[in-house]
């Protein structure tokens, strides 16, 4: 690292010594800071304590608390493909603005690929952030940074982080960026273990600040609408959910991780971008996006998407623990890829507000049998969501799309709704944002967030493992495996721990 600049552009490959040494003194200035927080906090006393806790957030400001008359300055970290929407989204709210950002790899061409037809990196980000603001804000610039944590370190004007890497790096980011004090939006899923998403919850409660998971869906109008038309009651009581996509694996022609070495595409810190994970030869088969294929950074179609589609039913019947998870594969190749496609079959006991209930998953162009009536919409479906009850069916569109009802064999295109319950925002960025001002916590904040992607890595542990795994939640512990302790706790590169 070039200690007068953001970035040294020179640098490519490696982490070079310097750039080991920033993120020690990164790591010993965030564990004094912690230090000193948590002496401060226990010196105030209980009482003190107490009070804190039952009064509302906006009314005390709260950690990194944002004012509402002034902006929130956000960084982002990863500028990829999921980047660039999360990007466009926070750039359309007048109060928020972009003054950093960082990822490994100074430029991505994804030009390419069959989504995320441009170029990546955080120069393109850089370059557009500060065209953008250009017009209204001749000075404004955006620096740019190899490493988040050095960037956090430098850049004290940072208010909120936006998470946009590969599964295997969301905890580690979020963990660190929310021990600094600073709000934070991340990608789904959450996390890449069940360890992790409980330890992610954890931190938030603790350092109050604003979160949002990035499951876009959650915030639309259309999602509310479902939610309040399964719990008053418009298909009965549901005995059953299916949950789909079509998504397929990234690699489909690979049989097991690839053996070759490639060379390191020009301006990527590979060393950097593997972060907790044992250093591997770079492939393209890996980045960028491909990852989610291979269990050691991505969690799969099912991790992709379960966030998304297993949301409805998880909040409209307040869904929590499974207590048993079944999963058959399609096409399995190799222990440390995805599979081709997916059956999983999640068993809900009722247990206080739970439910009792199947929700059954499908993924790779598998899906279950839709009802009669469905014909004039059929083609709308080839990724939704479908409640199975004791007066009809309710189908989703997709990622929270619009419900609709089946009655009697016969398709109800609007149905009648219920009065509304659930807040309508303008959106998933706004939502958030408000938060980070003092507002309502976001509607897909980190508590609820943590809970829909434990739900979703159960299924990804099964998919993992194979056969019908028995969960006991409070132990956090599958009781008829013990061999997937090490998946639902992690491993991780010496430096690289989250805890």
């Amino acid at each position: 690292m070039n200690p007068d600049h953001s970035i040294d552009t020179s640098s490519t490959q490696q982490s070079t010594t310097a750039d080991r040494s920033q993120v020690e003194t990164v790591r010993e200035k965030s564990s004094a800071v912690n230090r000193r927080k948590f002496l401060k906090q226990a010196a105030t006393g209980v009482a003190a304590g107490m009070a804190f806790q039952i009064v509302p957030r906006h009314v005390l400001g709260g950690k990194g608390f944002v004012p509402p008359s002034e902006k929130i300055n956000i960084a982002m970290i990863g500028c990829g493909g999921r980047a660039r929407g999360n990007l466009k989204g926070v750039m359309q709210h007048a109060d928020a603005q972009v003054i950093a950002v960082a990822d490994p790899a100074q430029e991505t061409d994804t030009k390419s690929l069959r989504i995320y037809r441009t170029v990546n990196g955080r120069m393109p980000f850089k370059s557009e952030i500060e065209g953008f603001y250009a017009a209204k804000t001749p000075s404004h610039g955006c620096a740019e940074y190899e490493d988040y944590r050095v960037m956090l370190d430098r850049e004290e004007g940072i208010d909120a982080v936006m998470i946009s890497t590969p599964d295997h790096q969301h905890a580690h980011n979020a963990v660190h960026a929310m021990r600094l004090g600073k709000h934070c939006y991340c990608e789904k899923p959450l996390t890449h273990n069940i360890r992790e998403a409980r330890l992610v919850s954890k931190v938030a409660k603790e350092m109050q600040v604003a979160t949002q998971m990035g499951n876009q869906g959650h915030s639309r109008d259309t999602m509310a609408q479902t939610i309040e038309l399964i719990r008053s009651g418009a298909v009965g009581d549901v005995t059953e959910v299916h949950s789909w996509v079509p998504a397929k694996r990234w690699n489909p022609e690979l049989m097991a991780p690839p053996t070759q070495a490639e060379s390191v595409p020009k301006g990527l810190n590979w060393d950097l971008w593997i972060g907790p994970r044992p250093l591997r030869p770079f492939h393209s088969a890996y980045h960028p996006v491909h990852w989610r294929d291979f269990w050691e950074f991505g969690c799969g179609a099912l991790g992709d998407f379960a966030c998304h589609d297993m949301d409805s039913p998880t909040w409209a019947l307040n869904l929590y623990a499974p207590a048993t998870v079944e999963a058959h594969c399609v096409g399995q190749t190799h222990p440390d890829l995805a599979p081709q496609g997916t059956i999983c079959y999640f068993h809900f006991p009722k247990s206080g507000d739970q439910q009792e209930l199947k929700i059954t998953w499908y993924d790779g162009g598998v899906m279950p049998e839709l009802p009669e009536g469905v014909d004039p919409v059929r083609s709308r479906y080839s990724r939704g969501v479908m409640f199975v009850g004791t007066k009809g069916h309710l189908l989703c569109e997709g990622a929270g799309g619009t419900p609709r009802l089946i009655q009697n064999g016969e398709l109800i295109e609007k149905p009648e709704l219920p009065p509304a319950t659930i807040p309508r925002v303008q959106d998933h960025y706004r939502d958030w944002l408000d938060a980070c001002k003092g507002g309502r916590p976001a509607l897909s904040n980190f508590e609820y967030g943590s809970r829909l992607t434990e739900i979703t890595l159960l299924g990804v542990l099964a998919v993992r493992t194979g056969g019908k795994l028995n969960w006991n939640h409070d132990k956090m512990q599958v009781t008829n495996n013990p061999e997937t302790e090490v998946i639902i706790n992690g491993t991780y590169r010496k430096g690289w721990e989250v805890s």
